[in-house]
């Protein structure tokens, strides 16, 4: 440690004369030195030395000996207790002009990466870099890398600037997505570990840029973008690789309105099924996770389901129904919900489907993957709420789907307690003939009784429970199960509700409820 202080004193006094350039190469390399022995209580000393300006000066100040200034602060920036107090120093900026005055200057250009990359995750230093350069320089270096350490190098400090969304912009303006796609078109049939390794970190980094909103408008240029025009080629890649690049890219871009009509447009969506296709018997799972999910989202727009449906996406979805990965149940389940969402031709094709239904049915019973479970009660929901129809209704009672209606009650999300509850007053007011043994038979009316008895229960839910209700009165079975559990006096407390929509909704049931009824006696008189 002597030796290091006597490097860091005659450093202190050469930093300012021109003429000391060997001395000054000599005590830098001596620091090197120490600080490759013991970086901590090397860089401790630096500290105490009070040595970091004069490292800064240097950069600047002699040109002789920027690269060995320029590699003592890579080193250095490898301390997280020295990264702030660089940044305050503003070697930030040193080590951008030094990208920007020397860039084929290799060895110095490889320390000056090795710098900023040590720096680039602090919020400090991405808010210091954008005010640089340091988007246009990096996109420079990396199309003049030539081997596999400086193109990771560079990608991993653009894949942390990527974090930012001010040098995001910056980044789709300096056009690094044209050098990106450039690389992965090169290494397409590399077989080579580090060229796929490069591959990988070029397409996350395009991910990356389409986390930001307005970062990936302007690479989707209504369809127009290098980014978009290179979807089609992912996609039908044999690398699956590039087939979750393109999958990735598509449901990022699918994030508007605007964009995801565009894309259905534009004829993505059959090649996402194409590409479903391809993985449905011991495929890859996150591809097709990736798939559905852009598929979901473009079928949010309601012009986008009608021509979904038109060209006969309900029926290819279907062949994933085979699949036994809990990830890709769940996802194809919520595509499947998004595309019958309003939509009574999507409700009626999926809703007679048996080997739709009997699939549904198994995943409401799963013990193993409560969103699974969850998203295939929603949609049986669904399919009875949108349908509207009486062969629907007919189809899931013989699937044995209703008594997981009633399950679905019971759920502590109230959103999906209303879609059970609106299903069932649906297929009651359809066919309550056929439906009214299922229910008994999986005790709704206690449900419903227990749901309004509920202090903790939102009024949405009870409005719900009673506009159900109303649709069995017509049943004699169930008008018995009311009595037994005494609806008429947890009625007349919901007369009583602070919510009026919930009182008059029970003011009607209770009427009705103390008339005669055509099939039996006159209850609760």
């Amino acid at each position: 440690m002597d030796e290091l202080s006597q490097h860091l004193k005659c450093l202190k006094l050469c930093s300012g004369e021109a003429d000391d350039e060997k001395q000054i190469l000599q005590s830098l390399s001596g620091i090197l030195l120490a600080l490759d022995e013991d970086i901590q209580n090397s860089s401790k000393s630096l500290i105490e030395c009070d040595i970091l300006p004069d490292l800064a000066k240097i950069l600047t100040a002699n040109p002789t000996c920027t690269e060995k200034a320029t590699h003592v602060l890579a080193e250095l920036s490898k301390n997280g207790e020295i990264q702030e107090h660089l940044i305050k120093l503003d070697v930030i900026t040193s080590l951008v002009r030094i990208l920007t005055d020397y860039p084929e200057n290799d060895p110095l250009v490889r320390v000056c990466l090795l710098a900023i990359s040590n720096l680039a995750d602090l919020d400090s230093a991405k808010e210091a870099l954008s005010k640089t350069s340091i988007t246009r320089q990096l996109v420079k270096q990396l199309k003049r890398a030539e081997n596999h350490e400086r193109v990771e190098i560079i990608i991993k400090v653009l894949q942390a600037l990527a974090e930012n969304d001010a040098l995001k912009l910056q980044l789709v303006d300096a056009s690094l997505q044209e050098t990106l796609c450039e690389i992965i078109q090169r290494l397409q049939d590399s077989v080579q570990p580090e060229e796929m390794c490069t591959m990988k970190s070029s397409s996350d980094l395009i991910v990356s840029l389409l986390l930001g909103d307005e970062s990936m408008q302007k690479l989707f240029d209504n369809g127009n973008g290098i980014v978009y025009k290179n979807i089609s080629f992912w996609l039908s890649s044999r690398h699956t690789l590039l087939q979750m690049t393109g999958a990735l890219t598509t449901a990022n871009f699918a994030r508007n309105d605007s964009n995801c009509v565009r894309m259905v447009q534009l004829g993505v969506v059959h090649q996402l099924l194409d590409l479903l296709e391809q993985h449905v018997e011991n495929g890859d799972v996150a591809v097709q996770h990736a798939a559905l999910s852009a598929l979901r989202n473009l079928a949010i727009p309601v012009m986008n389901k009608v021509q979904m449906l038109k060209e006969g996406v309900a029926d290819r979805i279907q062949m994933l129904l085979r699949s036994e990965m809990p990830p890709v149940q769940f996802k194809l389940l919520g595509t499947l919900r998004m595309l019958t969402d309003g939509q009574a031709d999507a409700a009626m094709i999926l809703g007679q489907n048996p080997m739709m239904l009997t699939r549904l049915v198994q995943w409401c019973e799963t013990k193993d993957h409560v969103g699974v479970r969850g998203e295939a009660n929603r949609l049986l929901a669904s399919l009875l709420r949108y349908s509207k129809s009486q062969d629907v209704v007919k189809a899931v009672h013989w699937a044995k789907g209703l008594k997981h209606l009633v399950s679905m009650t019971t759920s502590e999300h109230a959103i999906m307690q209303n879609e059970a509850l609106i299903a069932m007053a649906i297929a009651s007011a359809i066919n309550l003939e056929l439906v009214e043994e299922d229910f008994k038979e999986s005790e709704l009316v206690s449900i419903l009784h227990k749901i309004l008895e509920d202090e903790s229960m939102g009024p949405e839910v009870k409005y719900n429970s009673l506009g159900l209700l109303c649709s069995l009165l017509d049943s004699d079975v169930l008008r018995r199960d009311m009595e037994l559990v005494n609806m008429k006096q947890t009625l007349e407390k919901m007369c009583a509700h602070s919510n009026s929509n919930v009182v008059k909704q029970a003011n009607t049931v209770l009427q009705i409820l103390t008339s005669s009824s055509p099939h039996s006696g006159h209850f609760f008189a």
